[in-house]
Parts: C-alpha cells; structure tokens; sequence
C-alpha cells in the first residue's frame, strides 16, 4: 500500500515549471497509489465558482481524474488559498474535502494530518481572516459572482500573499512552531503529525515522544512531497531521473 502527501505547488500558469513538473508527477502516480492526499494550496487561488472561470489549472484536474479512474483515493485538505472547492472536486473527482484538520489512521500509523494555517496560535489577523472567509454567507456569495470578479479577486490575493510570505517567514520560527504543536500530539494518541503550509521541508521524531513530524516543503522550488508505505512515513523529493 502506498499513499502520497502533496502540499503546496501555488499553481498558477500551464507555462510555469512546477506546474509542468506536478503534471508530470501525477502521470507517474496512475496505478501506483492508494489514495493521494492534497494538504491545501495546491493552486494559488481556487475557489469553487460554478462559472468554472479558472480553466487554466484544466490540465491539472484531469491528472486527477485520471487518478480516481484508476482507483485512486483522492483526500483534500482545504488550504489558505483553495477553499470552498465546489463540485469539481466533491462531484466529478469524488473527493473527500476537510476544512479543518483530522487524525486518520494510515497503514497501522495514527497521523494528525492538516494544512497546518491554524498551528501558528500566534497569527492572529490570519485567524480571524480565516474564520471570516469560510462562513457560510461567503460560500453562498460566490454563487452569485461573475467570472471577472473571480480573476480579480485572484490578482488580490495573489499580491497580498507574496507580499506577506517574506515578512512571516522573518517574524517567526516556523520548525519551532511546528515542534512545539506536534509535542502535544501523542496526548490524542497521534504517532505522528503531517503539515503543509510553512513550505519547510522537514521530517523529524520528537525523542520525548517518538512523534514523527513531516512537514512537506512545496511544489515552488523544492519539489517534496510525504510517502507512506508498508507503514513506514518518508519524506521524498521528485526529480525524473
């Protein structure tokens, strides 16, 4: 049994690297996985509007679908940047879509699986934006918005997001962060704790508490991504050679 853990790619154009690398990656995953986990940011922007006017990332739910037609659980965790999916996922890739974190067990392991947003209790304007975007009124609300608006919201974003990425990754210690959270974890019977988010690619166990940590980089530059098979969780860098 093997299942993948990917996090991270900020998709953005067909044209860019990552984005022909992650094609590639799927490719190479048709019946050769059990279920692929998708730790949120997959894509830069993605929200589910039932205009579907983000038909550049086309290419990339059709590798998914390619998947799931070859038996290929698909898993996604809803990021900072891919929320409110829509029915391409929950209809046509049959995905299972958490919001928030989960503990699922995986080949004998307990693993406490999320985006990881909401393991910094220190960001608090992050939080609260957090929890204002994920409300109902705004899934009902992008219903009603035409496909303009949808690529304008994306250009915001996007430019917010660069810009605050360096000034966070300069303020706060992001392995500490992540260490201190997962200390806690065997407390809910977790043997281990699989995060996105950070773009930290870091696979470590808590010598306390024997708690294996993997946080799983990205898919901008370091092309990571978690593997766990016959039990045993790695974290795993993809080249074609």
């Amino acid at each position: 049994m093997r299942s993948i853990f990917i996090a991270d790619a900020h998709l953005m154009s067909p044209d860019d690297s990552n984005y022909r690398l992650l094609l590639r990656f799927l490719q190479k995953l048709e019946g050769e996985v059990d279920t692929l986990y998708i730790m949120g940011d997959l894509f830069d922007f993605w929200l589910g509007f039932p205009s579907h006017p983000l038909t550049q990332y086309d290419a990339v739910i059709d590798a998914l679908e390619r998947l799931v037609e070859r038996g290929c659980r698909l898993v996604y965790f809803e990021g900072n940047h891919d929320f409110h999916l829509g029915t391409v996922f929950s209809q046509r890739l049959k995905a299972e879509i958490h919001s928030g974190p989960a503990i699922e067990c995986i080949q004998g392991k307990r693993l406490y699986l999320c985006h990881g947003d909401q393991i910094n209790k220190e960001d608090c304007y992050y939080r609260l934006l957090r929890f204002l975007l994920r409300t109902r009124f705004v899934a009902a609300s992008i219903r009603l918005f035409p496909p303009l608006w949808a690529e304008n919201i994306r250009e915001r974003l996007q430019k917010r997001s660069q810009a605050g990425y360096s000034a966070k990754t300069t303020r706060w210690d992001y392995r500490r962060i992540i260490l201190d959270f997962a200390r806690h974890l065997p407390e809910q019977g977790c043997d281990g704790l699989i995060t996105g988010h950070f773009h930290l690619a870091l696979y470590e166990k808590d010598p306390g508490t024997s708690c294996t940590i993997l946080s799983l980089g990205d898919w901008m530059e370091q092309f990571t991504y978690g593997e766990i098979l016959d039990g045993e969780l790695r974290l795993m860098t993809f080249t074609e050679q």
